[in-house]
C-alpha cells in the first residue's frame, strides 16, 4: 500500500490490482495533478475536463491543462479581453467576445516571449510541434465551448495553420552501432568523463551502464525503464515485465548481456545504496540518495555518454528517446520484421516503424564516399 502527501494529510493507495504501487501512484500524481489545475480554471469549462479526462492518455491531459491555464495567464497579463485578475474569474462573456485574431496572436506569442521573476528573464521559444500542441489545446477548447452553447460562433476555422514536418520529413536521429560500442566504453572505463563526472562515475558506472545496454536493447520509453523495479524481473524465467501507455502490460524477454549488466548492478553497486524509504525498496535504479532515479537524471547521464560517442558537447548528446530510434534501427539494420520490431517498441501503427526501416544509416555516407575531390586532387600532385 502506497502512501503519500496530499493537502497536509496522509493519501493512501490502497492497490488490489497485479500493477506495482509505483506505477499505481505515478498514475495517481498525474490525476492528481490535472485536478488540481482544473480549480484553477473557469468552472464553465467541466465539459472540456470531461472530454480530456475519457479520451486522451493522463500526460496529453496534463499537457492540455497546462496549456489552457498558460493561455488564460496570456490574456490576464498581456490583453485587455478580460477583467480578472486569476484564470478562474475569467468569464463566459469574455471568452465568447474573443477572435479568432486574438488566438493568432496568442500563437504568435507562443514562438518566443520572456518571463521575468524578479531576479532572472527567462527567454523561453517554442518549436512549431510545440505551437501545434498549443493550437490543439486552445482549439478543442473552444469547440466545446461553442458546442455548449457557452460562445456563440466557432471561431476555430479562422486559426492560423501551423506547418509541422511530416514524421517521413524529419531525419531520424540515432547512433551507428560503432557509435553504441564506443558509448558502452565510455561507461565501462570512463573515458572522456571529466575530473568531475569521474568522481560520480566510480559509484554510478554500473548503474549507468545498465540503463544504456537496456535502452539500446529493447527502446524502452523513458518512463517504462524509470519506474522498473526489482520485482519486475524474473531471473530464473529469463523474463520481466513493463507496463506501457493506456495500461498496457508486456513480458519482455531477457538476453545473456542485459542479464550480466543488471547482475553486475544488482550484487554490487546497488546494494550499497540503502533506500532511502519503503517507496524505494522495489527500485530497480536508485540514486546515490537512495531514491528511485528521476527522469532528469536518466536524461542528463544519456546526454553525458551519447555526447562523447558522438564526438561532441554535453548539451548535443541525444536523448532518451533517441536510443528508442537507436534500438529500432539497429534491429531493422539486423534484418528483423518491421512487424516484430514494432511490437517490441509498442508502435500502435506499423507505419511509425516503417520509418525506421527507410532510415539507411550509412546511405549518405556511401554516397560521398567516391566523391573525395581534395584527397584526389592532391594526390595527383
Amino acid at each position: 500500500m502506497a502512501r503519500q502527501t496530499f493537502d497536509s494529510k496522509d493519501l493512501r493507495i490502497h492497490n488490489k490490482s497485479d500493477r506495482p504501487d509505483n506505477i499505481v501512484k505515478k498514475e495517481n500524481d498525474i490525476y492528481m495533478e490535472c485536478e488540481r489545475i482544473q480549480k484553477e480554471l473557469p468552472s464553465f469549462l467541466r465539459s472540456y475536463f470531461t472530454y480530456l479526462k475519457g479520451n486522451v492518455l493522463p500526460m496529453t491531459r496534463l499537457a492540455y491543462l497546462h496549456d489552457i491555464r498558460f493561455f488564460m495567464n496570456y490574456l490576464i497579463n498581456e490583453t485587455d479581453l478580460t477583467e480578472a485578475d486569476v484564470p478562474r474569474k475569467i468569464t463566459s462573456d469574455e471568452m465568447n467576445n474573443i477572435e479568432a485574431a486574438d488566438i493568432n496572436l496568442f500563437i504568435d506569442y507562443c514562438r518566443k516571449y520572456m518571463v521575468d521573476n524578479g531576479e532572472t528573464v527567462t527567454v523561453f521559444e517554442n518549436s512549431n510541434r510545440s505551437l501545434a500542441r498549443k493550437k490543439s489545446s486552445v482549439s478543442v477548447m473552444f469547440k466545446h465551448l461553442y458546442r455548449d452553447g457557452i460562445i456563440d460562433r466557432n471561431i476555430t476555422d479562422g486559426f492560423d495553420p501551423i506547418r509541422v514536418s511530416k514524421p517521413g520529413e524529419r531525419e531520424i536521429k540515432a547512433l551507428q552501432d560503432d557509435e553504441v560500442m564506443i558509448m558502452l566504453d565510455a561507461v565501462t572505463t570512463g573515458n572522456g568523463l571529466t575530473n568531475h563526472e569521474l568522481s560520480y562515475w566510480e559509484k554510478t558506472k554500473l548503474r549507468d551502464k545498465a540503463i544504456l545496454v537496456m535502452f539500446v536493447t529493447y527502446g524502452l520509453r523513458l518512463s517504462e525503464l524509470q519506474q522498473l523495479n526489482l520485482s519486475s524481473f524474473n531471473f530464473s524465467r529469463g523474463e520481466f515485465k513493463i507496463y506501457r501507455k493506456r495500461g498496457k502490460e508486456s513480458t519482455m524477454p531477457l538476453n545473456r548481456s542485459v542479464q550480466m549488466v543488471l547482475n553486475d548492478y544488482i550484487t554490487t553497486e546497488r546494494n550499497t545504496v540503502i533506500p532511502e524509504d519503503s517507496a524505494a525498496e522495489d527500485a530497480l535504479f536508485l540514486s546515490l540518495q537512495g531514491k528511485r532515479i528521476t527522469e532528469r537524471a536518466i536524461r542528463e547521464l544519456v546526454k553525458k555518454y551519447t555526447s562523447i560517442a558522438l564526438n561532441t558537447s554535453r548539451r548535443g548528446g541525444y536523448s532518451p528517446h533517441k536510443l528508442r530510434a537507436t534500438a529500432a534501427t539497429s534491429l531493422i539494420g539486423r534484418g528483423n520484421s518491421i512487424y516484430d520490431v514494432a511490437a517490441l517498441l509498442d508502435h500502435e501503427q506499423v507505419t511509425t516503424t516503417q520509418l525506421y526501416a527507410q532510415h539507411k544509416m550509412n546511405v549518405k555516407r556511401d554516397l560521398v564516399s567516391d566523391m573525395e575531390w581534395e584527397l584526389e586532387r592532391t594526390e595527383d600532385e
